[in-house]
């Protein structure tokens, strides 16, 4: 089986500029090295730029347009404290795991899942034209400026995680497309803002509505004004949820442009792309969301367990809800030496569980022939990570892997193995890391 991955624009070029013309803008090299954009291609690099190129027959094949190498958002980028970039275009970084130590996830450090463009108003801060519209099947459609939602509602503060429904991709074998994702895709700030219920309440949702669609301001990477890079929704009961926020701070500052400036749905415990960025229209729907990255295998798990490359057929694909129960150890870092004339060290991390909560966290140093219970914190709130902890005393000198496995409240524990899917979601297997005794 086949696998594509996301790549951005600097890594193709890198890799193979002249390739990068043709896959990205459709130009044809000719024997002088220039590189000849016509049509669809010229058209594609005239609306990333937002402009006309009066000379573009002299563009040299292979030449990223400075503009874009000097993006505002690889500028934002520069403002994250040591994420790994894994795409350009978009942009989209992870965390690692040692970087993940604090209870709270300072912004700086919390990882990043866009599917289009930063909204230009977002990287500019200016949310003075801002407004939300709620329609479809409700009584009352409103039209509601980030004033009347701190105004006319009740503002609230939770912990919620959010977590990339593809974290842990790049241990899937056979590769499954998409961002390589580690263990990094995780995050758990606090969120400000307004629950999701209230304002649906205010608009009055019909007996007829199910489900919601959320839709965002952020650009289409082909410039296109008419297509949505990602346009997702949940279920109405989660949208319900009294947890399920309408955000717009995050960690007591404005929500940041990376991450939805100024207003964005977290719903928390569901793949985050349930929570929508730049959020503009909430529709209440009286179907399920039909939106980009709804339907096919976008977001999607297989209904019953499949061998790895196996082909699934897309009636068969499932919209993925509840995260599954997940654990990370932030310390030791890995592959780390203890000190000379030491053997022992705190073992630190995060446990989740989508809509239910962590019962247990156990560590092993042997391999799994052996558990210790970790000491583990109720959360702070429900969707909140919960904080472990517990010391270990290797028996000599020598090489440790530390394993920590997770159970949640109905006795499901996280696998040692991947179960294998086409799109590479969901992986929740044991979290490992490596440590030296030196003596």
């Amino acid at each position: 089986m086949t696998s594509k991955k996301e790549r951005g624009l600097f890594e193709l070029y890198q890799q193979d500029p002249e390739r990068a013309d043709a896959l990205a803008f459709g130009r044809v090299v000719h024997s002088d090295r220039r590189g000849f954009l016509k049509g669809a291609g010229l058209a594609t690099m005239g609306a990333v730029l937002g402009t006309a190129i009066p000379f573009h027959r002299n563009m040299p094949a292979g030449l990223i347009p400075e503009a874009l190498a000097q993006s505002d958002e690889l500028v934002l980028f520069e403002t994250k404290d040591g994420l790994t970039l894994l795409n350009d275009r978009p942009v989209n970084a992870e965390t690692p795991a040692h970087l993940l130590d604090d209870p709270i996830t300072p912004n700086d450090r919390f990882f990043i899942r866009n599917n289009g463009a930063v909204p230009q108003y977002a990287i500019d801060g200016d949310a003075s034209a801002w407004k939300l519209t709620v329609d479809g099947e409700v009584d009352t459609p409103l039209e509601l400026t980030l004033d009347d939602l701190r105004n006319d509602f009740e503002v609230v503060s939770y912990q919620l995680q959010l977590e990339c429904g593809g974290n842990g991709r790049s241990a899937f074998n056979p590769p499954a497309r998409g961002n390589q994702w580690t263990v990094g895709a995780i995050g758990n700030a606090v969120w400000t803002g307004v629950r999701y219920r209230d304002v649906l309440r205010a608009a009055g949702v019909k007996d007829s509505a199910i489900y919601t669609g959320h839709f965002g301001l952020d650009p289409h990477l082909s410039g296109d004004p008419n297509k949505l890079p990602i346009s997702r929704g949940v279920p109405l009961w989660k949208a319900m949820e009294p947890h399920s926020l309408i955000a717009f701070e995050m960690n007591g500052e404005p929500v940041p442009a990376l991450h939805g400036f100024p207003a964005r749905t977290v719903c928390s415990g569901w793949p985050g792309s349930a929570s929508q960025k730049w959020l503009n229209r909430i529709q209440v729907r009286a179907d399920v969301h039909d939106g980009p990255k709804m339907g096919g295998r976008s977001y999607r798990m297989p209904a019953f367990p499949v061998s790895p490359g196996e082909e699934v057929d897309e009636a068969d694909m499932r919209i993925m809800e509840s995260m599954p129960v997940k654990s990370i150890i932030t310390s030791p870092r890995t592959e780390g030496t203890l000190p000379m004339d030491n053997r022992s060290v705190e073992v630190r991390g995060h446990a989740w569980a989508g809509e239910r909560q962590v019962a247990r966290v156990d560590i092993s140093m042997d391999f799994g022939a052996t558990w210790i219970a970790a000491d583990l914190d109720p959360p702070a709130n429900k969707y909140a990570w919960q904080n472990w902890r517990q010391v270990l005393r290797f028996p000599s000198k020598g090489y440790y892997e530390i394993w920590a496995r997770a159970t949640d409240e109905a006795g499901v524990a996280q696998p040692f193995a991947i179960a294998w899917n086409p799109r590479g979601y969901g992986n929740n297997s044991m979290h490992r890391v490596s440590v030296r005794v030196p003596s």
